[in-house]
């Protein structure tokens, strides 16, 4: 029954975060820029939950937001899952309890996504590769993202903890019984 709270807890997430990034998000801009807080959400659910659970949140909300604002179907999916499969990798080799390795991982996270975006645009549609527009935007929505990351952090620890102990369960078996 917990498992199916926290589950529902991430679907409610998901909406909320997408409210704040169609609507409020929207106002507070540079140059056009706005933070991903979707990549963040992929990544604590691949960090705290699995890499299982991050493949599956990824691809069912990159289809929601291919389907209600993308151009095109799946790529989003594909960029989200593969986060959240690199949550489960960076999870083994790195501390959670430092905001530094979190912020590191949310910036890997948020290049990996726009950079897959940015490729696949370059290669189905054609569009001319530009370096420097395409850097500081980049630049710009790494920063975002790791600003909203140090804010949120300490409700990413708390709720990623609680979480892990349910999905993840820890146990050590000794020698002797």
């Amino acid at each position: 029954m917990k498992k199916f709270l926290v589950i529902v807890g991430i679907v409610m997430a998901f909406f909320i975060i997408y409210f704040l990034q169609a609507n409020f998000f929207t106002w507070f801009t540079i140059s056009g820029v706005m933070p991903n807080l979707f990549v963040i959400l992929i990544l604590w659910i691949g960090l705290f939950i699995g890499k299982k659970m991050g493949f599956v949140f990824g691809i069912i909300f990159g289809i929601y937001l291919d389907l209600v604002v993308g151009k095109s179907i799946g790529i989003s999916s594909i960029m989200f899952a593969i986060i959240g499969i690199l949550g489960e990798y960076l999870d083994k080799s790195f501390s959670k309890d430092s905001r530094i390795t979190i912020m590191l991982t949310v910036m890997a996270s948020t290049a990996i996504y726009e950079i897959g975006i940015y490729l696949f645009r370059i290669i189905k549609w054609g569009i001319p590769v530009e370096i420097m527009p395409f850097i500081s935007t980049l630049l710009l929505e790494i920063l975002f993202n790791v600003v909203l990351g140090i804010i949120l952090y300490p409700l990413i620890q708390k709720t990623g903890y609680e979480a892990e102990n349910l999905f993840k369960k820890k146990t050590v078996l000794t020698r002797y019984f």
